[in-house]
């Protein structure tokens, strides 16, 4: 049995054709579009190459986005008084701080000075208390864990008392992906256990996974005999392992990226899986443009 690829690429396509479309219908009926403004510090290559993705993205659906660009030594003070701006311009609906910060800046003062109700991260204290409540208080899920979830759900995976195990615990993926998975409602209702460095026998635990979420960072973690038959494996990981010439310029070297399952024996055991790359991490921006909405929504009062 080979398993079926739940490919993030192809996902992303159908949200973002949605989330067009219901832009367009907002700006008719209303008069508006959402507003996103990314904030970044510094010249970081790798944060720009993010970012500018994000500013594509936004585009393509039709966003306002700014990009406010500011230097590496901006004063704490002066990033505080920036992000205040945005809070109070009713045109911005989500505003994005890129991470990390130079080391002058205190990262979470920075994150907790953001409107929770343009905190479309879902980083902010007030909006990880929504997610631990769940229902309606929820807003903005942290990127990633939606659109692991919504992958899930894509796919048709049955999650309804189904027994979740999460290899991970951090903050931005671990933590609130569990916490999702054991809410009432769709694509949730789960029994989830969480596995980390402090588990013992972690491929006992693993073994009885109907849905297993493996975000641990480490490349090729989960072996194939820790998988259920039939399972859906969610690999989260992206590591990169070293270099290759590229396929379409091979006198350029590409990043050599594997996930923190191994995929190729994986993909015979289990019911579906995710590829890295290809995966997961496409939906990560489509979220982020699908949490900007709902901030506009919020606001018109739109359901």
């Amino acid at each position: 049995m080979t398993a079926k690829l739940i490919k993030g690429t192809e996902i992303r396509e159908q949200i973002l054709e949605e989330i067009t479309a219901e832009v367009a219908a907002i700006k008719e009926k209303h008069g508006v579009v959402p507003g996103l403004v990314t904030i970044l510090i510094g010249e970081s290559p790798a944060s720009l190459s993010y970012v500018t993705l994000k500013i594509q993205t936004a585009h393509r659906v039709g966003f306002k986005e700014v990009q406010d660009s500011q230097p590496a030594d901006i004063s704490e003070e002066n990033l505080l008084a920036l992000i205040d701006k945005y809070n109070k311009d009713d045109s911005i609906n989500g505003i994005l701080v890129q991470l990390p910060l130079p080391g002058h800046i205190d990262e979470k003062k920075v994150l907790n000075a953001i409107d929770p109700d343009k905190d479309v991260d879902g980083f902010h204290p007030v909006n990880v208390g929504r997610l631990m409540i769940g229902g309606d208080e929820l807003r903005f899920p942290p990127c990633t864990p939606a659109g692991i979830q919504e992958m899930i759900i894509r796919a048709g995976v049955e999650t309804d008392g189904a027994e979740v195990v999460v290899v991970g615990r951090s903050n931005i993926v671990g933590k609130p992906i569990a916490n999702m998975m054991l809410q009432k409602g769709k694509g949730a209702n789960s029994t989830v256990t969480i596995v980390h460095t402090g588990t013992k026998n972690m491929d006992t635990h693993c073994k009885r996974a109907d849905i297993l979420i493996v975000a641990a960072g480490v490349p090729g973690l989960v072996k194939p005999e820790w998988i259920k038959p039939g399972a859906c494996v969610i690999d989260v990981g992206v590591n990169r392992i070293g270099e290759k010439p590229s396929k379409n310029d091979p006198g350029k070297m590409v990043a050599v990226l594997k996930g923190d399952v191994d995929f190729e024996a994986a993909r015979e055991i289990a019911g579906s899986i995710t590829p890295v790359p290809g995966g997961v991490g496409p939906m990560t921006i489509t979220m982020l443009m699908k949490n900007t909405l709902k901030s506009l929504k919020f606001k018109l009062g739109i359901q």
